[in-house]
């Protein structure tokens, strides 16, 4: 036996990413994470409640400055991210495959859907206003205007059977439109979301912006949506009786709620329902004419 043969492998624990940083979860919890074949492949962070709460925290402090900047500059810093997931291609390959029990060939297939997929949505950052906004005709001296605007911040409950390209499918709207998001990763196949939370923080994109969770579901999930400070909950990888629960929980503060039918199909063309689910719509009326007095806002 030679020395490389006897030598053990370095099995990585990774961390949790809260407002830009990565802290290890507040319980100590760690539980570990396997291939397809059952092989031990790492060790991802259990979150606890706290663990939400602090990432909602960080979520809602980041929401101003990243709701705040141009759609065209948010559109650059998510075509940077792209950038970062292409440079680490082949690393993303090889944990699809793990993760998804697929072959190379497949799971590069996969890998290459979720980078173009984000390409896609930095493409819609500065026109989606054209999309769910406009000029509204009215009877009367005034300019009518809508014009959407983020929700704030999104819970996402990622999809537990596409580890990359379902999970970028529900993250990179609900950012490209201005939201801060807390995201849930898949209980079982973890570790895509985490490695892309590594790509976020040595990308442009603000601390808080996104915070990635790992750990249980079930137990994650129903403090995001009972949380008064979240507005928004994307139920995609929540099965139909946790759904339910979520969706009673998240009512008390008139969340709202994304449900998506099931089984979605990741590979299909998106549309553009997935940015505007979290949008809110401001309307402007400004008096023409002769009147002479300021516009308001409902």
């Amino acid at each position: 036996m030679t020395q490389a043969d006897a030598r053990l492998s370095v099995l990585k624990t990774y961390k949790l990413y809260v407002g830009g940083k990565f802290p290890r979860s507040e319980s100590g919890r760690v539980y570990e994470v396997t291939d397809a074949k059952g092989r031990w492949l790492a060790n991802a962070p259990r979150a606890s409640r706290k663990d939400a709460r602090d990432a909602v925290v960080a979520a809602r402090k980041a929401v101003a400055g990243w709701s705040g900047a141009t759609a065209y500059n948010r559109g650059q810093v998510l075509y940077r991210v792209a950038e970062m997931l292409q440079g680490r291609r082949e690393q993303y390959v090889a944990e699809v495959a793990d993760a998804e029990g697929l072959s190379k060939a497949k799971s590069a297939a996969q890998v290459d859907a979720a980078i173009d997929r984000w390409v896609w949505y930095a493409g819609w950052t500065d026109k989606v206003a054209q999309v769910a906004g406009g000029g509204n005709p009215v009877a009367g001296p005034y300019f009518n205007i809508s014009a959407p605007e983020p929700t704030g911040v999104v819970a996402v409950v990622a999809p537990q059977e596409s580890a990359l390209l379902g999970l970028v499918s529900v993250l990179a709207p609900v950012i490209a439109t201005g939201n801060a998001a807390v995201v849930v990763a898949a209980e079982e196949r973890p570790l895509p979301a985490l490695s892309l939370a590594e790509v976020l923080a040595t990308s442009d994109v603000p601390g808080g912006v996104v915070n990635v969770l790992s750990g249980r579901t079930a137990e994650i999930a129903p403090t995001l949506a009972a949380h008064q400070d979240v507005n928004a909950i994307d139920l995609t990888g929540a099965d139909a009786e946790l759904a339910r629960e979520l969706e009673v929980a998240a009512a008390d503060n008139l969340k709202r709620v994304l449900r998506p039918r099931q089984p979605y199909d990741w590979t299909a063309d998106p549309g553009t329902g997935r940015l505007t689910a979290f949008l809110e719509t401001k309307t402007v009326w400004h008096p023409t004419g002769s009147l002479g007095v300021s516009g308001s806002a409902y």
